[in-house]
């Protein structure tokens, strides 16, 4: 069985592990304060363009989403987020769990607008009984989506400006950062994150590290006491080298690019395949995300050789499924499953 139902299938790229061989029998400070975890910041600032922001390197990504949103939030505060964010849709009421009220917002492509935030800042703020509701404080947005679409420059500047307007803090879930940052038609960099946000993390868990998201931090307001909130969430590592030499071995020489620009490569073999059979798509994209709707008689032709994973039901007869590639995905698994793909579709169309 080949898996595509997911990025974060296989352990970690082996560079980090022959890495973490090499350090084995060192002696390393704990909780993050280690050589390994110092030059990691040091590399991410750099190509951040800033030596002032406050890098942390957390365990996993849910534990990031709510320790940056409770550490951001007083009591009475929410945050806004499309309707089908991670926060929203997949973390159980973790933000929740920490007292927060999460405000999704309707979307159709995963991303919301400027005009939509302020629209409901307009409306808290014009609402005479304001106080007897919770204030929106923070906007939380993934880029990619949960629909592998990406923001482009002026829709982040945008969405940078209205949260300025209004004192709102500006978070980005970077889960899947790398992809996309190399996808077709990005226009964001990494330092310009650290420019239009007040915090952002670049994930390495589905970035080819075993585990671990590096925490960006660029309004000094946030990065007061953070790590008492890492610690207090369960998120700080006791050996926290471990966090700091994966993210070591990305940046050291461009290899997050590098793994980044292979997943975004195999995902453009299925695209081009589905696009030749003139399959339709449940959400066009450029990254690691690929979201056909086909007949279920293709589905079921697949089903035993590879994993996908169900998205809608789109009518009697069609299914909208996701296809995930990653930095580890082989070619010959993607030329297999196009050539699948290319049999089935030209029979049952």
């Amino acid at each position: 069985m080949i898996l595509f139902h997911n990025d974060y299938n296989q352990t970690c790229h082996p560079r980090i592990l022959n890495r973490m061989l090499q350090i084995n029998n060192q002696q390393m400070d704990g909780y993050g304060v280690d050589a390994c975890s110092e030059h990691a910041r040091a590399l991410i600032c750099k190509i951040c363009g800033r030596q002032d922001l406050a890098v942390h390197f957390l365990v996993g990504g849910t534990q990031t989403n709510l320790t940056v949103i409770d550490a951001a939030l007083r009591p009475h505060q929410a945050v806004l987020c499309p309707v089908y964010g991670h926060i929203n849709t997949h973390e159980t009421g973790a933000v929740e769990a920490t007292g927060h009220k999460v405000l999704p917002l309707e979307c159709c492509s995963g991303k919301i607008s400027a005009e939509q935030i302020e629209a409901v800042m307009c409306a808290h703020n014009q609402d005479p009984n304001r106080e007897h509701t919770v204030q929106p404080k923070m906007v939380y947005i993934s880029n990619p989506t949960e629909f592998g679409t990406i923001y482009t420059y002026n829709e982040l500047e945008a969405i940078s400006k209205i949260c300025k307007k209004y004192g709102m803090y500006l978070f980005v879930d970077g889960a899947r950062l790398g992809y996309a940052l190399e996808a077709s038609g990005n226009d964001i960099t990494l330092s310009d994150l650290a420019e239009l946000t007040d915090v952002f993390y670049i994930g390495g868990t589905k970035v080819g590290a075993m585990f671990g998201e590096a925490v960006v931090i660029s309004n000094p307001a946030l990065a007061l006491d953070f790590r008492y909130l890492i610690k207090q969430h369960g998120a700080m590592l006791a050996k926290g080298w471990l966090l700091g030499v994966q993210f070591e071995v990305l940046f050291e020489d461009g290899l997050y690019m590098e793994l980044s620009r292979h997943a975004n490569k195999m995902a453009d073999k299925i695209r081009s395949v589905l696009s030749r059979c003139n399959c339709p798509m449940l959400i066009e994209g450029t990254t690691n995300q690929i979201f056909p709707i086909l007949p279920d008689p293709v589905l079921n032709d697949l089903k035993d050789h590879f994993t996908f994973s169900e998205q809608e039901r789109i009518d009697e007869e069609h299914r909208a499924v996701r296809f995930c590639t990653s930095w580890s995905t082989e070619e010959k698994d993607v030329d297999e499953l196009c050539a699948i793909l290319d049999i089935s579709l030209k029979e049952h169309q």
